[in-house]
């Protein structure tokens, strides 16, 4: 996809790029919930991935097949949890797999700080993949699968990202965390707050899944937590010298750069959720 999108400017590049990955991620969650799993377990295992992959280059050795199975069985466990495929106690499975992190270090013998790696693994997957498997929580909040709100969570974290970027582009003086990320301005965040609750109410009107006052709530969650979620992951980037957490989403970077935000949004949607509906 890179080489085929390379002829175009950068601001093309994100724009096709960002039309053709939404309309996969969202027919996918559309059309059922298998064609939905398939695609959230396959970005999960990638933004894994590419986390390992990162931490390597910082000289960490983390257990990247070990880690990114782990976090793949957790969201596959947790998707058939929430649906009713299996019961609860299943959730106990992955706790003495993940322990197996432990031993299979005790077999390394070329580790030569072993619990830097291990914590690493653990990182991999408390920070990537129990958010993912935190969507499926959201997915099937009403007791049975229901896309509209996994949907709506996205168009309005995509809008807040791309006000923001435009916003920041056009009018960005301030800098809302200059240590962090210089190119982030409070401009941009104020972009990306009024497109993420002009969707926001867009969405209430379409979708018959929330009441408007909570897609509100889920809205301004969205934005905050999303623009800490970016703020988080570059500080990551930052932290190992690098520009972008990967190269396969062209005038993007990588998958953690797209997701970031949802990463650090879902524990506080879910939480929401659970606790005050």
């Amino acid at each position: 996809m890179t080489s085929i999108l390379g002829k175009y400017s950068n601001l093309k590049q994100r724009i096709i790029a960002a039309v053709l990955g939404a309309l996969v991620i969202l027919g996918s969650v559309y059309y059922s919930q298998w064609s939905y799993f398939a695609i959230f377990l396959l970005i999960s295992v990638i933004t894994q991935l590419e986390f390992y992959k990162n931490v390597g280059l910082d000289g960490m050795i983390p257990l990247k097949t070990f880690g990114t199975f782990c976090g793949a069985l957790i969201f596959t466990l947790s998707f058939f949890i929430e649906s009713a495929l299996l019961d609860s106690k299943f959730y106990f499975a992955t706790f003495p797999v993940a322990a197996c992190v432990y031993m299979i270090y005790l077999y390394r013998k070329n580790s030569v700080k072993p619990f830097r790696g291990i914590a690493f693994t653990f990182l991999g997957i408390v920070y990537v993949a129990i958010p993912f498997a935190l969507i499926n929580v959201i997915a099937f909040h009403i007791g049975k699968y229901n896309g509209g709100l996994i949907i709506g969570s996205m168009l309005i974290l995509w809008a807040s990202d791309t006000g923001a970027y435009f916003a920041g582009v056009r009018f960005g003086k301030r800098k809302l965390f200059k240590r962090v990320s210089p190119k982030k301005s409070w401009e941009g965040s104020v972009g990306g707050l009024l497109l993420a609750m002009a969707m926001t109410y867009g969405v209430s009107y379409y979708s018959m899944t929330l009441p408007l006052k909570d897609w509100l709530i889920i809205g301004l969650i969205i934005v905050i937590m999303g623009t800490y979620g970016d703020l988080v992951e570059s500080l990551f980037k930052r932290s190992i010298e690098i520009k972008d957490s990967g190269s396969l989403i062209p005038g993007h970077g990588g998958f953690m750069d797209r997701f970031d935000g949802l990463l650090l949004a879902a524990p506080f949607i879910i939480a929401y959720l659970k606790i005050f509906m």
